[in-house]
């Protein structure tokens, strides 16, 4: 239970729920409202997700961290859905996702963007997307491939490209290259660069082992092949995740983005501080 403290901040209202696809299925669901929540506004919302087959980020259990409950505070809704393919829809739900990595991450998490857009205390123009590893892929991937259902975004560590990740994860779903080749064509987050509309931000660390930094340089190659930018931080020794000091600046800088994306007449000028450093 909540210590006294904890108890005299004003935290999230939670509500676990399910959002329907347009084929009948009830995509679990979980958001984190502001505490001041009030329907007759509007208010922007940032779409979390990991999403990797047999997974689930939405769940009754209180977050390691508290960044949902920090952007809550800030005005901005927090929702945590998943998709076909999670553990809440077993080996089905696996299978659906076989030889097709990113095909039904990007369709249902676009039709939980779409049931937002419906309601009406929701800024349809302020829809973000977010994660981390496999979340980063499917954070890049929904900016190139669903620029209508996502404004912006932040991809961590992210795969671009399966062709770059390891072969005893890659090969378990998707085959080999050479067995199913349309098939990784269609998963490449470069394939859909050119739909991309900008308001990526991508972090990396140097020395990342899982996710070889080769995956965020062929990305941002791909988009100045294009005339197209994202933001780029790259986290020197640091492998899959920030850690240490670096994991402090880290946070805050994506509750940074938010703030400048969603709104940007709070904000300082360029180059000072929009979210205080407590430090």
């Amino acid at each position: 239970s909540a210590t006294p403290a904890l108890r005299r901040v004003a935290l999230a209202k939670v509500e676990i729920f399910k959002i329907p696809t347009a084929d009948g299925l009830q995509l679990p669901a979980v958001w984190y409202l502001p505490a001041d929540f009030n329907a007759e506004k509007k208010y922007p919302v940032v779409l979390s997700v990991y999403g990797s087959p047999g997974s689930r980020s939405a769940t009754d259990a209180f977050p390691r961290h508290l960044d949902d409950y920090f952007l809550a505070q800030q005005g901005i809704i927090v929702l945590k859905v998943d998709h076909r393919g999670s553990a809440h829809f077993g080996k089905q739900g696996m299978e659906a996702m076989y030889r097709c990595l990113g095909k039904w991450e990007i369709a249902d998490y676009s039709s939980a963007a779409a049931y937002l857009r419906g309601l009406p205390f929701i800024d349809g123009k302020k829809v973000g997307i977010t994660g981390s590893s496999y979340g980063g892929y499917v954070a890049a991937l929904a900016l190139a491939a669903a620029p209508d259902s996502f404004a912006c975004g932040i991809a961590d560590f992210a795969v671009s490209d399966w062709s770059l990740y390891d072969s005893v994860y890659t090969e378990r779903f998707m085959d080999l290259p050479t067995e199913n080749p349309e098939g990784y064509r269609q998963a490449s987050v470069l394939t859909h660069l050119p739909t991309y509309r900008g308001g990526l931000r991508l972090t990396h660390g140097s020395m990342d082992d899982n996710v070889h930094m080769q995956n965020v340089m062929q990305l941002l190659n791909g988009l100045l092949d294009l005339g197209k930018t994202a933001e780029l931080m790259v986290y020197p020794g640091e492998r899959h995740g920030v850690r240490g000091i670096k994991a402090s600046e880290f946070r805050k800088a994506a509750l940074d983005f938010w703030l400048r994306k969603f709104f940007p007449e709070r904000c300082a000028a360029p180059g000072t501080e929009t979210v205080p450093d407590k430090s």
